[in-house]
């Protein structure tokens, strides 16, 4: 039963929309063969990379990584460009691919153009490239004045696909099963460094290259105990295959595996409860097969006359996080001084009643990029205020709908009644949501008198 959970979980995440994904794809080569090599071929010099070329990508990605070869003397030309030459190259590709699409969203965005596809929620960024005697590719880097860099992602491919034959195709399950998790959990975890450690996983615990779907639950309490152990300082990785350097600023992904290993380490196939949290670990589309008795109908008969209020973003948007977002709690009252809702658990002083709660994002990663976009990125803001627990039923109170912000940034609430809660904000960037962030009022903390909740 739990075998066909994850099998049907695996289905549920592969990508539905190929056809149109690669008719796109080879407009955009045969529009740049034409411009740049005298050709209408739709087939040459244009190549699909990154998650889709390494067949890792899961349904709801929303980019496509393309790369087109140009011929070498166009980079001799634009190196001899006063100025900016990689700038300049990236908007004569930008101004090739508005001739099939004048009525698309192109824009250049530092290394690649980006082509926005506003009706089917994804992009296509298109990276122009020149092939070096080695094999990988220089591309145009136009920060800083504008330089080349080089790029390999062939045999990054080879390897993924290598592995995924060896696994009987359970690396490539596995990859979109952590891009689930990373989705819901909403934290930055780019998809090469992903498929990378899941590489090195695999590698590191050979026993599982023979895994099936029976097999999930212990390869899952495996892999995460692996990327717990990971260094969290790390900044730098060699990828699979090229071996070329993955940046990673902040090893978040180490904290959140821990959090997962901790919650699934000690469950069997025949634990109490095992669904719900392979439900919160991987999201509520996670298939719950597990049977419902007669005692678990009656514990919970008090409740289903409660209104099902709560709404899931999955449920309304596609989700691809690529960017950090992060959120605070303000918490004050008349004649008090405001804490943050951090330093008040951490100064273990509980969270009273006729609090008022301000939550705000203090980082929006999204927004930053926006600014140094040539042009203006727009997303919207969401906020998911949710009541868990006995006195949120009772009171029919539990919330959880999906409300757009007002504009300001922030969600203003009060403390009204015992129990436990979050509080979530999305970012949603051309029909998907590109950033999210949860936070816990308050954090469960025995030493705490007591909690409260939202009204």
């Amino acid at each position: 039963m739990l075998a066909q959970a994850f099998e049907d979980y695996a289905s549920l995440l592969e990508i539905d929309n190929l056809e149109d994904i690669h008719g796109r794809f080879r407009r955009i080569t045969k529009r740049l063969n034409s411009s740049f090599w005298e050709s209408e071929n739709d087939q040459n010099h244009g190549f699909i990379v990154g998650s889709l070329g390494r067949e890792t990508a899961i349904k709801g990605v929303s980019d496509l990584d393309m790369l087109f070869v140009l011929p070498k003397e166009i980079k001799q030309q634009y190196d001899k460009h006063e100025g900016n030459g990689q700038s300049k190259l990236l908007q004569a590709v930008k101004a090739e691919i508005k001739k099939t699409y004048p009525r698309t969203i192109v824009r250049g965005d530092g290394q690649v153009v980006v082509v926005s596809f506003d009706s089917i929620n994804y992009a296509i960024e298109v990276c122009p490239s020149f092939e070096r005697s080695d094999g990988a590719f220089d591309f145009p880097d136009s920060n800083n004045d504008g330089t080349w860099k080089k790029t390999d992602p062939f045999p990054e491919i080879e390897v993924s696909i290598k592995i995924n034959e060896e696994t009987d195709g359970h690396y490539g399950k596995v990859c979109n099963i952590i891009r689930a998790w990373k989705n819901n959990w909403g934290f930055k975890f780019g998809g090469l460094l992903i498929d990378t450690l899941v590489y090195n996983f695999f590698d590191e615990y050979k026993e599982h290259k023979e895994a099936t779907f029976s097999d999930y639950l212990n390869l899952f309490k495996d892999l995460f105990y692996y990327l717990k152990t990971r260094n969290a300082d790390q900044t730098c990785w060699f990828a699979l295959g090229s071996k070329q350097r993955i940046y990673n600023k902040k090893g978040k992904f180490v904290s959140k595996a821990k959090s997962a290993y901790d919650k699934i380490k000690d469950l069997a196939e025949d634990s109490e409860g095992l669904y719900n949290v392979l439900e919160e670990i991987f999201g509520q589309s996670f298939p719950n097969l597990e049977p419902v008795s007669e005692c678990k109908i009656e514990k919970s008969s008090f409740a289903y006359k409660v209104r099902k209020t709560e709404e899931f973003i999955e449920n309304k948007y596609l989700v691809d996080i690529r960017y950090s977002l992060k959120i605070d709690c303000e918490v004050t009252q008349p004649g008090f001084m405001m804490y943050s809702l951090k330093e008040l658990l951490h100064k273990r002083l509980p969270l009273l009643a006729n609090k008022s709660l301000k939550f705000l994002i203090v980082k929006n990663e999204f927004s930053e990029i926006g600014k140094r976009s040539e042009e203006n990125l727009p997303y919207e803001v969401y906020w998911k205020i949710l009541n868990r627990g006995e006195e949120a039923i009772r009171r029919d109170s539990i919330r959880g709908e999906i409300v757009r912000d007002k504009g300001k940034g922030e969600k203003v609430e009060k403390t009204s009644f015992k129990g436990e809660h979050y509080v979530e904000c999305y970012i949603v960037h051309r029909g998907t949501v590109v950033a999210r962030d949860r936070i816990l009022v308050p954090i469960a903390n025995t030493q705490l008198p007591f909690h409260e909740r939202l009204a």
